[in-house]
């Protein structure tokens, strides 16, 4: 609305300014009837449907016709009055949209223009010189603000496409949050509450067969007590995002604690030895989950006696005294992968060694 309500002055201001020139110069009769039907017709025209085309269609083609006869008529009414093209020729540029019909419709104005003043002056050469020079300032000053126009239109679609892509980028960042929130709680649940629950499993299917032979003692059932607790424990801390609650009292005294909860509950001699000391919390979880999930791997698969849990700064050996198992056999488990996704967090790394007489599994975190 800006826009039209300054173009509205610029054409009512060119009207007033011929009428003016027409008036004051003390025209004849026939050159006033001519100037006003032509400025009548034009401003018709601009008012009518004029100021609203501006995309190229057939109004916008007539509405250029008008103003090139507006232009030319009014040169010969009076010659003086060839300075309505400094609205002529802009009115052409932004009531056309491709570039071949706005050239082509300059130099038809040129020719209107021209010819109007060789009518009322009896020039050529006047009206020649006029309107080339007319006609090479709109063309190139028209060519300029295309091309400006253009660029601006490119930015304009670049940045609807960069705002696209920042769009498609915050979706899949959100997606690739919740991927990754979701790996970490498998690995938390996998490392923690699973482990406990195969522990409560175990203990209840021995418990189970002691009961039924009469053997049942009632320390078995403290340890069922005390791996439920455990469970519980961790589930509360999984869902209140903390640390594990195995922490208290660092690492060190974190692995003898799961030492002992895992020899009351398998039966399998476990020694702990450790040295030096972790400060980072994150670490100290990702040495303790591989510790439970070696100990879980150990109690599944290596039918073992003992086993031992060495601690050096952030380095963790477990070993056992099992069959072994073939390490460059694929592993459909999620054990082994899930420590190494969870040390790749903390740029860690992993290696099995294991033969006949036993397996061990170095961490360094």
């Amino acid at each position: 609305m800006q826009s039209a309500r300054w173009w509205h002055v610029a054409v009512v201001g060119a009207a007033a300014a011929v009428l003016a020139i027409l008036l004051i110069d003390d025209s004849a009769a026939w050159q006033l009837a001519l100037g006003g039907v032509a400025v009548a017709v034009f401003i018709a025209a601009w008012f009518g449907f004029g100021w609203r085309c501006a995309d190229g269609s057939r109004g916008s083609a007539v509405f250029v016709v008008i103003t090139i006869l507006f232009a030319g008529a009014i040169t010969v009414a009076n010659p003086a009055t060839a300075i309505v093209q400094c609205i002529a020729f802009p009115l052409v540029w932004t009531r056309l949209e491709r570039l071949g019909p706005t050239l082509v419709a300059n130099f038809a104005l040129a020719i209107s223009v021209g010819t109007g003043l060789y009518v009322s002056t009896g020039s050529s050469f006047q009206a020649i010189v006029t309107e080339a020079l007319s006609l090479s300032f709109s063309i190139g000053l028209g060519l300029w603000i295309t091309s400006i126009a253009t660029q601006s239109e490119k930015r304009r679609e670049l940045l609807d496409e960069l705002r696209a892509t920042q769009d498609q980028l915050t979706l899949l960042s959100r997606d690739a949050g919740v991927t990754s929130e979701r790996e970490r709680l498998a690995r938390e649940i996998h490392d923690t509450i699973a482990q406990d629950l195969t522990g409560l499993v175990m203990l209840a299917q021995r418990a189970s067969r002691e009961l039924a032979a009469g053997t049942l003692e009632h320390s078995h059932i403290e340890v069922l007590e005390e791996n439920a607790r455990a469970a519980l424990a961790e589930t509360r801390a999984l869902v209140a995002a903390t640390a594990s609650p195995g922490l208290e009292g660092g690492i060190s005294a974190a692995l003898e604690r799961l030492a002992i909860r895992f020899e009351r509950e398998t039966g399998i001699t476990v020694t702990v030895t450790s040295s030096g000391s972790v400060t980072d919390r994150d670490t100290e979880v990702v040495l303790l989950r591989c510790a439970q999930e070696a100990l879980a791997n150990i109690r599944k698969h290596a039918d073992a006696t003992a086993a031992t849990i060495t601690l050096a700064d952030t380095s963790l050996e477990v070993s056992d005294n099992g069959h072994g198992f073939d390490v460059g056999a694929e592993s459909a488990g999620y054990g082994l992968n899930g420590m190494r996704d969870r040390l790749a967090l903390v740029g860690g790394s992993i290696t099995v060694a294991s033969t006949a007489d036993g397996t061990t599994l170095r961490v360094l975190a």
